[in-house]
């Protein structure tokens, strides 16, 4: 996809809606010196565009008894090109496309990072307490087929939690 041109107003309008992506067109347009109609094209084409992704209500994790957030470091296991360990060929798609679409049905893992370094993804999780994440940890990653290792750093306190993109 290619990168659409931004000027000012675009985001001064991306600014307004990471704020608050409830506010009116009405509201949005008197912020930036439009009138709604253009406006309204104007976020119309940074949806079409792919800028603006999706709209969601963001919850506060504590409150709904999600009291516990770790980030959770997986080294996979290094298999040869097109065999496994015991040598034959292999008939399942790599270990990292398998781990990807396995983290997709975890809901304790809010976001997957594909990294570079000692270990190969980076995961944020969100649970109950720690026996939640001891159950997650034994009964889903740890058993996956791909992973290697682990590594897990809990938060202690939360400095800054922002979903807003610096728009420079």
């Amino acid at each position: 996809m290619s990168k659409i041109e931004l000027d000012k107003t675009d985001r001064k309008i991306l600014a307004i809606l990471q704020s608050d992506g409830r506010a009116s067109n009405q509201d949005i347009a008197d912020a930036v010196s439009l009138s709604p109609s253009p406006c309204l094209r104007r976020i119309k084409r940074l949806e079409e565009a792919g800028v603006i992704r999706q709209y969601v209500a963001l919850l506060d994790p504590g409150q709904i008894g999600l009291g516990l957030l770790a980030y959770v470091n997986v080294r996979l296991e290094k298999h040869s090109e097109g065999a496994n360990a015991a040598g034959a060929k292999r008939t399942s798609s790599s270990p990292h496309a398998d781990f990807a679409e396995s983290v997709e049905d975890w809901p304790e893992v809010v976001a997957c990072y594909a990294m570079t370094g000692e270990m190969d993804y980076l995961l944020r999780v969100h649970v109950e307490d720690m026996e939640h994440f001891s159950r997650f940890m034994m009964k889903t990653l740890l058993i996956h087929p791909a992973v290697a290792d682990v590594k897990s750093s809990f938060a202690l306190q939360r400095i800054k939690d922002t979903t807003a993109l610096p728009l420079v």
